[in-house]
């Protein structure tokens, strides 16, 4: 009879925790595909937003070029006393034109440049020489690209935040609250080694998992907006380097906090036509 009890007891207590565990790994799949939905619409606004800044500077050639041509015109048109006045008008009109409108293009690329560049510095400024060896930051076509490596920031093969990383989190967080025009999209990316724990199938999940533990840090310890934040995770898919060497594995291991100006304003400013001169 006490056997029997024993064994019942066992069974129920099997059940009770595989049902646990099953809502868990349900609950940790809705959240990878909710991740994942998020990290595409945010990956196409960044394309789009780099895509417009290649057009910026496809425009700012352009018009450079028409400019000289329009000059030469002007210059062929003083040459030839068989010209008339209304037609060297139009082309002097055409040329304020265009130059008022190079002016405004370089204006945009400069400001964005330039608040880059100053939440770049600022931030390395903010980063100690030991951070500094495990944080590489660059600008690369108007965007800011944090990228940290998993050992600072998560317990092995978790993704739990670690207490090492607090301290180098706390500058990024203030950097983000800083430049608050500027939205966030945080991005897990592993190397090509299989991995199968509970609740983490593979490493798109521990990507994705890994992204959403710091952007709910940067929220709930550091006061971040969350709604400049996303989290998205690209898995193995997105190497720095082969993984035939484990120093090339280290190097892919790694979370990229990737700061870039709100794409709507963006778009605003280039569209702005510049004011006619009174």
């Amino acid at each position: 009879m006490k056997k029997s009890v024993i064994l019942i007891s066992l069974g129920a207590a099997l059940l009770f925790t595989s049902c646990v565990s099953k809502k868990e790994l349900l609950a940790c799949q809705e959240e990878s595909k909710t991740l994942s939905a998020n990290y595409q619409d945010t990956k196409e606004q960044l394309a789009a937003a780099n895509a417009r800044v290649t057009s910026l500077e496809q425009q700012l050639k352009s018009m450079t070029k028409t400019n000289s041509m329009l000059q030469k015109s002007l210059d062929k048109s003083l040459a030839n006393s068989s010209q008339n006045n209304v037609s060297i008008e139009k082309l002097v009109d055409q040329i304020n034109e265009s130059n008022r409108y190079i002016r405004h293009l370089v204006d945009v690329k400069s400001k964005s440049d330039s608040l880059n560049m100053v939440l770049t510095n600022n931030l390395t400024r903010s980063l100690s020489k030991e951070e500094l060896k495990e944080v590489d930051v660059q600008v690369l076509k108007g965007v800011v690209y944090i990228s940290l490596a998993d050992n600072m920031l998560y317990k092995s093969g978790s993704y739990e935040i670690n207490d090492r990383a607090a301290e180098t989190l706390s500058k990024i967080a203030k950097i983000i609250k800083d430049y608050k025009d500027y939205d966030v999209l945080i991005e897990g990316n592993t190397d090509d080694v299989p991995i199968k724990r509970e609740n983490i199938r593979n490493n798109w999940d521990l990507s994705c998992l890994r992204a959403s533990s710091v952007v709910q840090e940067l929220q709930t310890k550091y006061g971040v907006d969350p709604k400049r934040l996303t989290a998205g995770g690209r898995g193995e898919y997105n190497p720095l380097q082969p993984n035939t060497t484990e120093l090339g594995k280290q190097r892919n291991r790694r979370t990229q906090i990737i700061i870039t100006p709100k794409l709507d304003e963006f778009m605003e400013l280039i569209g702005q036509a510049p004011e006619e001169s009174k």
